[in-house]
């Protein structure tokens, strides 16, 4: 694992993004948040070429304007039988919800406790912050995100600006298109696409993507599939 972890750095996190993530799949946040009084799960695969992740984040919105997230992930590399866990609390809040055909922005912060699992693509830090902003277009079919904000890398010293620019828009039916850009101002970025399909319209989805780091080789390649429930 420590030939594919060095590379990528920390989900991002988010964001973390995982909340520090967007809805599945995006690691580019939204300025959304879980419907007042009310909690979601979201959980998901990642496979890389060396090892695979498991995630689950339930969030849960307290009261009209102040959502928190508490979960973790799992990680396993199948070359060497290395295993790892990470435990991921967040907040996030809204200074303007996003409106159709408007925009929003809000802000969100967050610690890892034992950050050890494949932090570029989480975009995850021991501890972080960020601001959400996001645009509407025709109706909703089209809704862009940028994010940008600072993770405190524990293993390097060093703080890292990150940012990202994530899109969601609609194909046909019940399937959207996603594509996102992220990453830190200390390496290359990374990108993932995929598709999301709605099983119940706005309660149930799932999603899958592929990614990389740009110019990466092969062992920065992932794959990913979630689900995500918002009763």
């Amino acid at each position: 694992m420590q030939s594919l972890r060095l590379p990528l750095l920390s989900i991002l996190c988010a964001g973390f993004s995982a909340s520090a993530y967007a809805a599945r799949p995006l690691v580019t946040d939204d300025a959304r948040l879980t419907n007042a009084h009310s909690c979601q799960l979201e959980t998901w695969m990642r496979s890389y070429q060396s090892g695979q992740e498991l995630w689950a984040l339930p969030a849960c919105n307290l009261g009209e304007n102040f959502e928190i997230t508490l979960g973790g992930g799992s990680y396993h590399n199948r070359d060497n039988d290395y295993r790892t866990e990470d435990w991921v609390g967040q907040f996030k809040t809204l200074f303007k919800p996003l409106e159709t055909n408007g925009w929003g922005i809000g802000f969100a912060a967050g610690k890892v406790m034992h950050p050890d699992i494949q932090p570029g693509p989480n975009q995850l830090g021991n501890t972080y912050f960020y601001i959400p902003v996001s645009f509407s277009f025709r109706d909703d079919d089209v809704v862009v995100h940028l994010n940008a904000g600072m993770l405190r890398d524990k293993q390097q010293a060093r703080n890292k600006l990150n940012m990202g620019i994530g899109s969601e828009f609609k194909l046909t039916g019940p399937f959207k298109g996603v594509a996102e850009v992220f990453g830190d101002h200390t390496q290359a970025p990374f990108y993932q696409f995929g598709l999301r399909y709605s099983l119940i319209p706005e309660v149930l989805q799932i999603d899958g993507t592929f990614g990389q780091q740009v110019n990466g080789n092969s062992g920065t390649e992932w794959f990913s599939m979630g689900v995500r429930w918002t009763p």
